[in-house]
């Protein structure tokens, strides 16, 4: 049975989520790296490479994406940004030492040139953002700004990638609550230790636009294409909440309660603490119930209970 947002809506358990900005706040995201693409074959080259269909992206449109090993594997996910001269994959750094080298692994066969880059990551949120960013940068949603682009990720929450840093005259956040609201909207940020864990279905990006079923072949497409259309795929990337002291990082393993017995029951695969409460995504299976208990193996008290996802996960 595949779990949707409909019977996640009735978990039994509903904790306060981090708190919005009041007003538009700049958070410095030094944890996300840039790649850089250059080169009249980037965009051939990278559409045989990743999950999203590179080729429809004009300069100042952007999309989520994966990008995989030949068995279907992720060795990364990726928000990509389609500049005028330059295609920019942002992605959490420590992907990197293994995740680079795969994607030049081609490189040589082709017109491109690819290079961890340092331009800058930003992301503003806070009530009236959308407002302040019209005035700034004369957007109403993504598109390219001088030099950089600026995505609207959701309402009053943007994400700026900009060649030198723009000197915002806006209060600094700390980029944890960024993280934080990532992972209410359900937004998957894979790290190094998940690499060679999850093909992409298993982090959800297809119900976040991530993946193309129609553009044809491209590095592990035929794994993402069977779970699809034969149902190969038996995990999801879900959102609880709860309690624990301890402190919760990814890949940690979650434990499912099944009466008075517990048992492995996932990874996390990003997580948000505040005065003993967790938020978290993790990577479980389909048929979870949505009054599951699960509870972090390091810390035997905590429990962890399901959260409504924002978008369905029907095909």
């Amino acid at each position: 049975m595949q779990v949707t947002y409909f019977c996640l809506r009735n978990a039994i358990v509903s904790l306060q989520p981090p708190v919005f900005p009041a007003e538009p706040t700049q958070f410095s995201l030094t944890d996300y790296a840039v790649v850089r693409l250059t080169g009249e074959d980037r965009v051939k080259y990278l559409q045989g490479q990743v999950t999203c269909d590179v080729s429809a992206l004009a300069p100042g449109q952007s999309s989520l994406g994966g990008h995989c090993d030949a068995k279907g594997k992720l060795w990364g996910d990726f928000r990509l940004y389609c500049l005028t001269d330059s295609l920019l994959l942002q992605t959490k750094r420590s992907l990197l030492a293994r995740q680079l080298p795969e994607l030049k692994k081609f490189a040589v066969f082709a017109k491109v040139d690819i290079q961890q880059s340092d331009w800058t990551s930003l992301a503003i949120a806070g009530t009236g953002t959308d407002g302040w960013v019209a005035s700034q940068f004369g957007l109403g949603e993504t598109g390219l700004i001088p030099q950089g682009m600026a995505v609207r990720v959701a309402t009053d929450r943007w994400l700026l990638v900009c060649e030198q840093d723009p000197a915002l005259t806006l209060p600094e956040g700390e980029p944890a609550l960024w993280w934080a609201l990532d992972i209410l909207a359900g937004i998957p940020h894979l790290e190094a230790v998940h690499q060679g864990e999850y093909i992409p279905q298993m982090i959800n990006l297809q119900a976040l636009g991530g993946i193309s079923f129609t553009k044809g072949c491209y590095m592990g497409q035929e794994t993402v294409a069977r779970a699809k259309y034969r149902g190969a795929s038996n995990r999801s990337l879900f959102v609880l909440a709860g309690e624990a002291t301890a402190p919760v990082a990814s890949g940690d393993t979650l434990e499912l309660q099944l009466g008075e017995n517990w048992r492995r029951g996932g990874l996390v695969l990003n997580a948000w603490q505040q005065d003993g409460r967790v938020w978290l995504t993790a990577v479980l299976p389909k048929d979870t119930e949505a009054d599951a208990v699960y509870r972090l193996k390091q810390e035997e008290g905590s429990r962890l209970h399901l959260q409504p996802l924002p978008y369905s996960l029907e095909d």
